[in-house]
């Protein structure tokens, strides 16, 4: 994973959530089968912030609630830039590998499943991206937040050289 600098508070911001994946699980018994529900939730602010959880539970409400409690404590900062991407980056985690381009205004939100989730919920209104491994939400809600820590803003790309931005954009 990438590292934990930008890592934030959760009581920071005004979070909305999101149910990405619902999965009802069975263990067999001599009693018969015990149901119980796996929950995996996306949160951000719509702003650059998101973050992700799962929560295990015999009911829907307690394993969503679950979720999100866990979702609040995983939250990472990335920019944006006029409501899209500073930059073209690779993702992965495991076997979820993703890819994610910056698009011009008007394209939409280009992405699919667990992917369109996390980048909704991201505040990223133009971007085209493509899972391009695993289809298994975990994984590939990973790689993507695992994209999105990578991405650097034009500032902070510039602060790090010792330029100006003008000098950064000259090449």
């Amino acid at each position: 994973m990438a590292k934990d600098n930008n890592r934030i508070k959760a009581s920071e911001t005004e979070l909305k959530e999101k149910l990405v994946n619902l999965n009802r699980v069975a263990k067999v018994t001599k009693g018969g089968r015990t149901f119980s529900f796996a929950a995996v939730v996306v949160v951000g602010d719509g702003n650059g912030t998101v973050g992700h959880g799962l929560g295990k539970a015999r009911d829907v409400s307690e394993s969503i609630a679950k979720a999100v409690d866990d979702a609040k404590k995983n939250l990472v900062k990335f920019p944006i830039q006029g409501g899209t991407i500073p930059h073209e980056q690779k993702g992965k985690y495991g076997a979820g590998k993703v890819l994610i381009k910056p698009a011009s205004d008007g394209t939409g939100l280009i992405a699919g499943g667990a992917m369109r989730a996390v980048l909704e919920i991201g505040g990223v209104q133009n971007v085209l991206a493509k899972s391009q491994g695993s289809s298994n939400p975990h994984n590939v809600i990973k790689a993507t937040i695992d994209a999105l820590q990578k991405l650097r803003s034009p500032q902070d790309v510039a602060r790090q050289r010792g330029i100006t931005l003008e000098k950064l954009y000259q090449g």
